[in-house]
């Protein structure tokens, strides 16, 4: 791909009168993924549909917000940017970046979007998925009705944020819904939560010289795991340190907050201990996302702990044959593949099943995937370790 992307043209009609082979939910990295995939195993009857445009949930994170995963261009080293999607590309080379932002990446996914010609339809909310007598799947549109043989929900979890963690979540203002950190008023701020968004926030607004107060469950940022799925990252954690070295960074872990209330002109946050935190500005909510998956719930199994139950032979979902799942909530045996560079692996494990289906021969496919490591299929290997 060229540091300006390649131009090409997309498929610019949805034929709602013929049964797709294969309809994505999402053009964000875990859709576009696939759909690419899907092409380089010989399914070229693959759609992708998107409520607002490809890259949506990237462009609407907060302006300061970047990944937290690096991009560094070693591909003719056999070494793929950890932002990548697919094979031969690089955001770092794409963009010029080492942590790209949100508009940024935004960006990238189009470019890949335009190279492989992805038929792409943007503005279209799917708003009821169903499974026909025959198998094949009914996707309601506001535009009309989708049919597919075989459905990929990668619908993400950024613009599906967790509203009510407790009483009075409401009120709070969710970091998913700030647009620019600077943009708000006011001189200390108080953020509850103890992971990555929860540091970003505090980590920008210390930079625009306010005071913050971090209300944390755990302490991630002293919790020793290789994994940075159960962690901040080094990034994270490196930025982290440094703003609670200037003094402007107060961070407190051990609180489970039960509520929160409007008092006069603030607002006061209560912990399960009754220890209580007076705010003069909303408090900022980052607690997590709810997820895209309540809209398609009576076609996934859960376990206890909400986490969807999908086969390990292809993040097919037990109750509905033929319903993949692909994007940062896939979790297999307590291993979470949260990150783009570890989701991705499983887009040519998803792309094989539905091409075999297909009747295709997909073994050269397979023996490139898995030459370039994105074809994880053994997933007794997920265990990270690390000596030192």
């Amino acid at each position: 791909m060229s540091k300006n992307g390649a131009s090409g043209s997309r498929d610019p009609v949805l034929e709602l009168s013929r049964l797709h082979d294969v309809v994505i939910v999402g053009a964000g990295p875990a859709g576009l993924g696939c759909a690419a995939t899907l092409k380089e195993f010989g399914v070229e009857d693959v759609v992708v549909l998107d409520r607002h445009e490809i890259g949506a949930s990237f462009r609407r994170w907060p302006k300061e917000m970047r990944l937290i995963t690096p991009s560094f261009t070693g591909n003719a080293f056999g070494s793929l940017d950890l932002n990548s999607i697919v094979p031969a590309t690089s955001p770092a080379y794409t963009l010029g970046r080492e942590h790209p932002s949100g508009s940024d990446y935004a960006d990238y996914l189009d470019a890949v979007a335009q190279y492989y010609q992805l038929h792409v339809e943007p503005g279209i909310e799917v708003r009821a998925l169903d499974r026909d007598d025959d198998g094949s799947y009914a996707l309601t549109t506001g535009r009309g009705t989708v049919q597919a043989r075989y459905v990929i929900w990668a619908a993400g979890e950024f613009q599906y944020p967790e509203q009510n963690p407790f009483a009075g979540a409401d009120i709070c203002l969710h970091n998913a819904a700030v647009g620019a950190w600077r943009e708000l008023e006011g001189d200390h701020f108080t953020v509850i939560g103890g992971h990555e968004s929860a540091a970003d926030a505090a980590v920008a607004l210390a930079r625009l010289g306010k005071t913050v107060t971090v209300l944390a469950r755990t302490a991630s940022w002293e919790t020793d795991h290789p994994d940075p799925s159960f962690t901040l990252s080094p990034y994270t954690r490196e930025r982290l340190e440094l703003a609670e070295d200037t003094g402007r960074v107060d961070l407190v872990a051990n609180v489970d907050v039960r509520s929160v209330h409007a008092d006069g002109d603030g607002w006061v946050v209560r912990a399960s201990d009754g220890r209580e935190w007076k705010c003069r500005t909303r408090p900022v909510l980052a607690t997590g996302f709810a997820g895209s998956l309540g809209q398609i719930e009576h076609m996934v199994e859960f376990d206890e702990s909400g986490i969807p139950v999908v086969t390990e032979e292809a993040d097919e979902s037990t109750l509905a044959p033929g319903l993949f799942l692909s994007g940062p909530m896939l979790q297999h045996r307590g291993v979470r593949l949260c990150f783009i560079y570890k989701f991705r692996l499983r887009f040519a494990v998803i792309a094989n099943a539905i091409a075999r289906r297909l009747g295709m021969e997909t073994s050269q496919a397979v023996a490139a995937r898995r030459g370039l490591g994105m074809y994880l299929d053994d997933l007794s290997c997920c265990a990270e370790a690390c000596d030192c």
